[in-house]
């Protein structure tokens, strides 16, 4: 019987090790992967931009701070059911008011809102507060499509579909927004019949795209690579395939783009960026 127990007890010790290793092992997978989701992510994706990093900033000081509030309460239900329950105590209290509790129960949640505020009202006026861009793109919420045109450079315009026949899954697109690194790009965002919502995680944007309205975003891309966003705001049977992704470049990569792009987009508009850069060359 003694033996038994050992062996179950081993069993489940194994099993729990095993699964933190596994857990372990998505969690680093999901801190290599950066631009898009990753398998067993509990946290937010990699910070891409300014902006994004801030935004990861206030998620861990929330969090560690409803945390320690958590424990707090939980260690004041524990101590008043084991101090004052009815059997350690048989004569209840007749205590009907204690001045430093009630100042302390009002002053310390006030300032602890006062904390949480400051960061959180900072964090959108970066976010709303538009900054002197360098590069302007348009984008076009439609059924079930994206159309980007970048006025400042051409004003040429493209159509950007779900790509079937590419990885990742469900995010590749048939044409890319392209823009440069480490430059601030202003995103001018609207809908052509239904409200729609432009997101990229990674930069930490999400703006709705409304029929008859013009909303702006930013972002400041910081690293080069592939990143990837969907509209997320319900709009119809195909909303789930409409994904958004943007590559970063550097700026002599990015004006061979345009370059190409002002010519490529007229006449060939199913045009990836690998093909303009292969022509550019």
């Amino acid at each position: 019987m003694q033996v038994s127990r050992c062996r179950l007890t081993s069993r489940i010790l194994g099993s729990i090790f095993a699964a933190m290793a596994f857990v372990g092992s998505g969690a680093a997978m999901a801190a290599e992967t950066l631009g898009q989701p990753a398998e067993w992510e509990y946290k937010l994706q990699r910070a891409a931009t300014p902006v994004m990093e801030n935004i990861i900033w206030f998620h861990d000081f929330l969090f560690w701070l409803i945390t320690l509030i958590v424990i707090f309460v939980l260690a004041l239900l524990v101590i008043v059911a084991v101090k004052f329950n009815a059997k350690a105590n048989p004569v209840p209290s007749k205590t009907t008011h204690n001045t430093l509790i009630e100042v302390a129960w009002t002053i310390i949640p006030v300032l602890i809102l006062v904390g949480v505020a400051v960061p959180s009202f900072r964090l959108l006026f970066t976010e709303l507060d538009v900054p002197k861009a360098d590069l302007t793109i348009k984008a076009t919420g439609k059924q079930w499509y994206w159309t980007y045109s970048y006025p400042d450079n051409g004003k040429f315009e493209f159509d950007s579909l779900l790509a079937t026949d590419k990885q990742p899954r469900l995010l590749a697109v048939d044409n890319e927004i392209v823009v440069p690194v480490n430059k601030i790009v202003r995103v001018q965002v609207t809908g052509a019949d239904v409200i729609h919502s432009f997101a990229v995680p990674s930069f930490g944007i999400k703006i709705d795209a409304v029929p008859g309205r013009l909303n702006e975003t930013w972002f400041k891309a910081t690293t080069t690579g592939m990143f990837y966003g969907q509209c997320s705001e319900l709009c119809g049977k195909d909303h789930a395939f409409m994904p958004i992704a943007v590559r970063v470049v550097t700026d002599d990569e990015f004006t061979q783009w345009v370059a190409a792009a002002q010519k490529k987009y007229a006449s060939a508009p199913s045009a990836t960026y690998a093909s303009i850069g292969t022509a550019a060359e």
